[in-house]
């Protein structure tokens, strides 16, 4: 009796652990896991041109997921980074197309912009007029994409710079590099160097800054953070601004990914967003989550979207798939906090 008594704390600490690690590190045990019944699945998959087009195609969803990190863990939500994405990346592309285009310093600053007055027109309506984020940005999702065509009068503008373009297709460098019997050639694309620089910073932002610890106080409970002297607000003002500037800045990659603005480009970019963060274990309830989190469920995505396209699976089975994780996820989202 006594010795099972004793041994009995022992136990529950040890599941105890376990559980905590499993909700630290599980998420990274699932990438690697999918990585590799993927890999079983299809011998390309491990090829090097391979794993740069993975992280090619997560960049941009990457780069939108990370500023959605920061309204979600405010207790938000920003459903209109793909039309933001859209409408500054067709800004952009005004700028940079023609015989004789503006610098490509000037159309990434005029996409940035149309990003930031539509972020702090989501921040403004949230936390000033208190409008719900869900209809906030709801709303920016149409007033966006409606002047995204009215903008372009529904046409696409093509013939961009090469310098405009380098930022979508620009390669940082290239090396060959044996791999299996062969050789490979590694070549790291812009996009993909933009996006762990995005990454890197927000971390530091969110784990090293005061105004990380404001994100994170404001999601937890946003009345203690007023009562502590916290500019609650303020702070939910700027998560929807860097948002919104992150959503163009992966709009103008796009652009120059594909040579040329489209008004319909950055169709349901929003369901991905989140699908990296609700993944990547950023609670819905805001206060609790990681950029780093946020980071492994887009690779996930990505790993997904590209493991499907190498089985041949089509494109509609694959929004299936990614609805359904979204929607596994939020009920583990649901589950852990009702446990708590």
């Amino acid at each position: 009796m006594s010795a099972d008594s004793s041994t009995s704390p022992i136990k529950l600490s040890r599941w105890g652990t376990l559980g905590a690690l499993s909700q630290q590190y599980g998420i990274v045990l699932a990438f690697f896991v999918l990585c590799g019944f993927l890999s079983v699945l299809n011998n390309n998959f491990y090829s090097i041109g391979n794993l740069v087009n993975i992280l090619k195609q997560t960049s941009i969803n990457g780069i939108l997921a990370s500023g959605m990190t920061l309204v979600v863990l405010t207790r938000g939500i920003d459903l209109s980074v793909g039309s933001v994405a859209a409408y500054a990346g067709l800004v952009a592309a005004s700028f940079a197309h023609g015989t004789s285009p503006q610098p490509a310093w000037i159309a990434v600053c005029a996409g940035l912009v149309v990003g930031l007055g539509c972020g702090l027109a989501n921040g403004l309506l949230v936390a000033r007029l208190a409008v719900p984020p869900f209809v906030a940005t709801l709303g920016m999702l149409s007033v966006a994409r409606g002047l995204t065509f009215i903008y372009s009068d529904g046409q696409p503008i093509p013939d961009l710079s090469k310098s405009f373009s380098y930022l979508g297709e620009g390669i940082l460098f290239q090396c060959p590099v044996p791999w299996f019997d062969g050789q490979e050639v590694l070549r790291v694309p812009i996009p993909i160097l933009i996006f762990l620089l995005v990454v890197a910073v927000l971390w530091f932002v969110l784990n090293k800054t005061t105004f990380g610890r404001y994100i994170y106080a404001v999601g937890g409970n946003e009345r203690s953070a007023k009562t502590a002297g916290i500019g609650t607000k303020k702070v939910m003002v700027a998560a929807y601004v860097i948002s919104g500037l992150l959503a163009a800045l992966g709009g103008i990659i796009l652009t120059g990914r594909t040579g040329s603005g489209l008004p319909q480009a950055g169709q349901s970019y929003e369901l991905d967003a989140i699908a990296a963060v609700v993944i990547g274990g950023t609670s819905l309830s805001g206060g609790v989550g990681t950029i780093s989190g946020t980071l492994v469920g887009a690779l996930i995505i990505g790993v997904i979207n590209n493991g499907l396209d190498l089985l041949g699976v089509s494109s509609y089975y694959q929004q299936v798939v990614k609805g359904c994780i979204i929607v596994g996820a939020v009920l583990l989202d649901s589950a852990r906090h009702s446990r708590e």
